[in-house]
């Protein structure tokens, strides 16, 4: 699940991108206005974490354009605590939710997943197909009720497999999916994560379309 971070503190963006990639999630920074408005035209998310204060063009304005564009990922907006107007002209502008710094990275954590499930078509926190099961919240996979474990990006990897279970996903949207925006990676990395879940799902779970992409099988 890709998310976009907006923050112009290197400190708090770099702690927090920590702190999102090992909940699973690819997460791609900006730390201005002007950039961050640009990459979300660009790239699907699945959510924004928006700092107010930004250098270039005002966080304000980038969710104002975002949403006059028809721009309608959901947006957590990070505010000065005390500051109620920036809360309120925030979510007039057409945010969701906000979190007043400083802050604790579990609440965030906790906003941001409350978010997901209440925007997000796949609200439910547990995907359950082919007899593998995989649970969002505790970020574990069973394989016929047996718990396997799996590293941050081969759970990343299945997730978005899952989720697009019996579509034919290309080897580049794939890649897109579970790498950031800054990423030099080879394409072909994505061939040795395959390989990987086939050995420890069962090879008969996700099938190759050669010259096309992966398709993760409905029934096996």
């Amino acid at each position: 699940m890709r998310l976009l971070l907006v923050e112009d503190d290197d400190q708090l963006a770099e702690g927090l991108s920590q702190a999102l990639t090992a909940e699973a999630y690819v997460v791609d920074r900006a730390d201005n206005g002007i950039d961050a408005q640009y990459m979300a035209e660009q790239q699907e998310y699945a959510a924004v974490i928006l700092d107010l204060g930004l250098p270039g063009r005002p966080g304000l304005e980038v969710l104002r354009n975002w949403r006059d564009k028809g721009i309608l990922y959901p947006v957590l907006i990070l505010t000065a605590r005390d500051s109620w107007q920036e809360r309120v002209d925030g979510l007039q502008a057409g945010a969701d939710d906000y979190l007043g710094k400083p802050f604790h990275q579990q609440e965030l954590l906790a906003r941001l997943q409350a978010l997901l499930r209440r925007t997000t078509s796949h609200s439910q926190p547990q995907l359950a197909i082919a007899g593998i099961q995989l649970d969002e919240i505790k970020q574990c996979i069973e394989v016929d009720g047996k718990e396997v474990d799996l590293t941050a990006m081969e759970f990343r990897l299945l997730r978005y497999l899952m989720r697009h279970a019996g579509e034919v996903i290309a080897k580049q949207r794939l890649y897109e999916a579970v790498y950031d925006w800054d990423s030099e990676r080879d394409i072909n990395i994505i061939e040795v994560y395959i390989r990987r879940l086939r050995e420890k799902l069962g090879k008969e779970h996700i099938e190759t379309r050669r010259g096309q992409g992966y398709r993760f099988r409905l029934e096996t």
